[in-house]
């Protein structure tokens, strides 16, 4: 064997050597999510909170040599984040499991277990131990972990409640549409944003049905959203609006004129259908100039290209940046114009027109409405009730036009009624029925 091939057999060698500790870093990881799994689905979830606790945290501050052979179980992770993604995934095992069983609840005691891990030791001295201790207290510290409090939002008491609270559904799907995340907390939060939805919509009904009889109790239903008494008059709007331009029909109807157009002339046609219904006014022509202009630029080297289902999504999440959140930074001067002219609804609805021609840009919508909430969630409930408006009106009016809730208005009074007027919205009640 010539001296030139040593160096590249010690590499082959070295590489052999890595992938066989990978291979076996993977075995030993799958078979505790194994374990968990099996625990969660078989034993009560105070069992399966008693064996995540002696698998993460009781060994850490333990002298009992008894239980040391237990640390073995992870002691074989020698990389921090392949550590952090072990216990991650660990949590989300659990997590998936209780909300698909409707046992939310426990999600607190997982917080309440990291809540009350205090390392009392002193981490300076390297030992295996104490890096290993180091780790669970960078989790502690970690944007992971903040995600992972999101889920325990409804029974977290000790927490003051913060107004970005009440818009947990939104806050969750940037972690179910990351492919990043371990699946079963792409699943969970998948999960448990849905179950928020459900629930809304189901309250609302609720609470229109039961605010607009005599013979029912007040205080039996409340109303979820934080419109106040004046969500009924909203809904009773946003249903006439309906009733007079019919969104769908409209959405319908530009599908199949648009059908095989080209980029350049589709981007006309997009811009023009967004305003249809829209009155116009000094503020609606700034925003048509500026979304003329945006059209103008926008993938001109892709102008002679037939739409197609691609193309329609990139552009339908490029006006989305555009009249809300730029890139999930900061927001865009679109937003900010319509909304501190009190144009909310405005808004809302040539959202929802995009929506209705394409429906795949829903999670990237409401990604851009749970990076707002992020954005201004520091913030007090009183400097951000435009913000509070705007999303329970977004709430509102995609329940009434998406989902599986039809709202109708019906008239209760024999005088006429204009439903361009806003003035006798009284005569009509709004019932709801699924579809």
């Amino acid at each position: 064997m010539s001296a030139n091939s040593l160096p590249i057999l010690q590499k082959h060698q070295d590489d052999v050597h890595l992938n066989s500790k990978q291979i076996n870093l993977k075995s030993r990881q799958e078979k505790i999510y194994k374990l968990l799994g099996e625990i969660a689905s078989q034993c009560p979830p105070e069992d399966a909170l008693q064996e995540f606790k002696r698998l993460f945290i009781d060994y850490f501050d333990s002298v009992n040599l008894n239980i040391r052979p237990v640390f073995s179980e992870i002691y074989f992770i020698n990389n921090e984040q392949e550590f952090r993604d072990t216990l991650k995934r660990c949590c989300y095992i659990l997590i998936n499991y209780w909300i698909s069983q409707r046992k939310i609840r426990y999600i607190q005691e997982i917080i309440n277990i990291f809540e009350n891990y205090h390392s009392h030791q002193n981490l300076t001295q390297s030992t295996p131990l104490n890096i290993y201790k180091k780790w669970l207290e960078n989790f502690i510290n970690s944007k992971d972990y903040e995600e992972l409090k999101l889920f325990a939002y409804r029974h977290n008491k000790k927490e003051k409640t913060n107004w970005a609270n009440r818009y947990i559904a939104y806050l969750l799907v940037p972690q179910y549409c990351d492919k990043n995340n371990p699946k079963e907390q792409q699943e969970a939060a998948a999960k448990l944003s849905k179950q928020i939805k459900n629930r809304f919509k189901f309250e609302l009904a609720m609470y229109i049905a039961r605010s607009q009889s005599a013979a029912s109790s007040e205080t039996r239903y409340k109303n979820p959203s934080a419109l106040g008494d004046n969500v009924l008059r909203i809904i009773k709007l946003i249903v006439i609006k309906r009733g007079v331009f019919n969104y769908e029909n409209l959405a319908n109807i530009f599908i199949k004129q648009t059908k095989n157009e080209l980029l350049k002339d589709f981007k006309k046609s997009l811009h023009k259908y967004l305003f249809v219904s829209v009155k116009n006014s000094e503020l609606i022509k700034i925003l048509k100039q500026h979304l003329e202009g945006f059209f103008a630029c926008w993938e001109i080297e892709e102008n002679e290209e037939i739409i197609n289902d691609f193309l329609l999504l990139k552009i339908c999440n490029r006006v989305i940046d555009c009249l809300t959140i730029e890139n999930g930074q900061e927001p865009s001067q679109l937003f900010l114009l319509l909304l501190s002219q009190g144009h909310p609804l405005t808004l809302v609805v040539i959202l929802l027109k995009i929506i209705l021609i394409c429906p795949d840009a829903r999670s990237h919508l409401e990604i851009r409405i749970a990076n707002l909430i992020s954005y201004y969630q520091n913030d007090s409930e009183d400097d951000c009730k435009w913000l509070i408006n705007f999303i329970e009106i977004f709430n509102i009016t995609f329940a009434i036009y998406v989902e599986n809730v039809e709202y109708n208005l019906i008239k209760m009074e024999e005088d006429t009624f204009n439903c361009n007027s806003q003035s006798n919205l009284e005569a009509y009640r709004v019932f709801s029925q699924l579809k």
